[in-house]
């Protein structure tokens, strides 16, 4: 059991935006540890009736009278600071913290977080770690960006020391975090608005590598010399793992594809085979993460049977170039991937597939993101034969940047390729189910809201 010592000052804590994928496994981690939890939400969703169906209270809507008798409110960044629950707690005198403050402080209950970090790849990852875990009868507590059918949810609470979460660097949040070992899968180019810079990407991983104790485990990306760049911010145990980088200590040989496009390799250790590895998730870019997957498993000594089990186990997070369905006989995938970097390894991971005609819906996410990449963006979009834009996901902006989906679907006609500005999903759904032919494949592609248009489509 973790040591809770340190939170006993709570007695009841209430969870504004409990309905959050982060926020939700908080609610339950501390459930479980006997504090008494409740919540708000603005809208009702799956993940309130699971909570509910925990015995915890949520009601719907922010009201002042949800935060009286707490000992704690608990918040996320989403949330305003004038919200009426934060107010009332303030006038109260009702200590208020905010998500990552507050997970941090779970972290230390654990005697061993485990996190995985990096700008891409995260949620796929956690995944597989905590399926590698679970396996070899660890019982960890699990939080994880994206559902996880076997755990029926995006978290789990266990009864061991081990607590494997997704560290997310955006806004510097995973500074809060108190890891014992961590991945880094990767450092690029993303959430300018907050960080400006790349060299201030960097330096925000370096500050997070010197978090780890002594005795603790970093593993690195040895193709990324970004990455393999932060073997010396650290005293911590070092192991790396690459494709291309064959000085790397774990490295994928004999990779080949079937017509899923999923990939079987020789898994090798300091140039010695260690294990045959069969995934049953497509693309090179899961190959990586699978490796690094098995780097830290090796050093927490799990056995590598125990590992391959898992790892081909594993069909993909929910959102992670999930399959939800067919129209016209053509299969319809949905991906979270809002980075041109990882528009770019879904549409790689596509080339493995067997398919007629691909067509991408792409939604962009965040004016600043779209303003600051929109070249990237149209260069990873003609990988695809048939590309359609929606309009862009505003997130946590207002479009202060000038900046419209018109104007990329016009840097995507520069460089030669035809693009389709559709801002209306009804269009759009009408537009495919009238031009989309057998053994094609649609991808909806973005963070947003897009993941609506495949589900359209199938009705």
């Amino acid at each position: 059991m973790p040591n809770i010592d340190r939170l006993r000052k709570y007695k009841k804590i209430h969870m504004c935006g409990i309905g959050g994928v982060s926020m939700s496994g908080l609610a339950e981690i501390l459930k479980n540890w006997g504090f008494e939890v409740t919540g708000s939400n603005n809208v009702e969703n799956k993940v309130i009736k699971k909570l509910r169906d925990s015995g915890i209270k949520v009601t719907i809507g922010h009201h002042a009278e949800n935060v009286v008798g707490a000992d704690a409110v608990v918040y996320t960044a989403a949330i305003s600071q004038d919200n009426i629950e934060l107010k009332t707690a303030r006038l109260l005198n009702i200590e208020t913290i905010e998500r990552s403050d507050f997970l941090g402080e779970i972290t230390r209950c654990y005697e061993d977080t485990i996190t995985v970090a990096g700008t891409h790849g995260k949620s796929t990852t956690t995944s597989m770690l905590s399926l590698c875990f679970l396996e070899a009868d660890k019982d960890p507590s699990i939080q994880v960006g994206a559902d996880l059918a076997q755990i029926d949810g995006n978290y789990k609470v266990g009864k061991s020391e081990y607590f494997i979460l997704e560290a997310c660097e955006y806004v510097e949040s995973f500074l809060k975090f108190s890891p014992k070992s961590t991945i880094i899968l990767n450092i690029d180019n993303d959430h300018l608005d907050y960080f400006k810079n790349f060299e201030n990407i960097k330096k925000a991983f370096e500050k997070y590598i010197k978090l780890l104790p002594d005795d603790g485990v970093l593993v690195l990306n040895a193709d990324d010399k970004n990455c393999l760049a932060l073997k010396d911010c650290t005293k911590a145990k070092v192991y790396t793992y690459g494709i291309e980088n064959e000085q790397a200590d774990f490295t994928a040989k004999n990779i080949k594809f079937d017509n899923n496009g999923f990939a079987s390799y020789d898994a090798y250790k300091k140039g010695e085979f260690f294990e045959k590895i069969k995934l049953s998730v497509p693309g090179i870019h899961n190959v990586l993460n699978s490796l690094s997957c098995i780097a830290i498993c090796d050093a927490y000594d799990l056995e590598s049977s125990n590992v391959k089990k898992a790892l081909e186990s594993f069909k993909g997070a929910g959102r992670r170039f999930e399959f939800k369905g067919k129209v016209n006989n053509a299969s319809i995938y949905d991906d979270y991937g809002h980075h041109p970097t990882e528009i770019i390894a879904t549409s790689r991971a596509l080339l493995n597939k067997k398919y007629n005609k691909s067509w991408v819906v792409f939604q962009p996410h965040t004016y600043s993101r779209t303003a600051s990449l929109l070249e990237d963006f149209a260069k990873a979009l003609i990988n695809f034969d048939n590309i359609i834009v929606l309009d862009i996901y505003a997130a946590r902006e207002k479009n202060t940047y000038g900046i419209s989906s018109n104007d990329l679907v016009e840097k995507i006609k520069t460089i030669g390729k035809e693009a389709l500005y559709m801002p209306d999903f009804e269009e759009c759904v009408d537009f495919l189910k009238k031009n989309v032919k057998e053994n094609d494949i649609i991808l909806t592609q973005g963070a947003g809201t897009v993941t609506e248009i495949g589900e359209m489509l199938i009705k």
